[in-house]
């Protein structure tokens, strides 16, 4: 059975310019989003990504930082980064959405 990473980084590549960049030397899940070459989230393991959507994006989403954070406990409200965890396929759609509307912000 595929992870459910494995799913989400199959229909992120679908996007034009989403580039999935594995760490071989790293077993924990971490690996690198890219769009066009740049870095635009990183996975922490294989049920968490962390992605610069932009303030606005955040907020026009109504993304909440999650309180329980394990990797970034004291991030700012304001950050331009928000985690996102996945463990159902409605997460996982909802990521490849917001992923879409980064895109597409740049494209304009």
């Amino acid at each position: 059975m595929k992870s459910l990473k494995h799913e989400l980084v199959l229909q992120l590549e679908k996007i034009p310019g989403i580039e999935h960049v594995p760490c071989p030397d790293r077993d924990d899940g971490f690996s690198v989003l890219n769009f066009r070459g740049k870095e635009i989230g990183h996975f922490h393991n294989f049920n968490e990504i962390d992605l610069r959507l932009g303030k606005q994006l955040i907020r026009q989403e109504g993304l909440k930082h999650p309180a329980d954070s394990s990797k970034h406990p004291k991030r700012s409200p304001n950050s331009p980064f928000i985690e996102l965890r996945f463990h159902h396929q409605r997460d996982i759609s909802k990521v490849v959405h917001l992923v879409g509307l980064l895109v597409s912000k740049h494209l304009n």
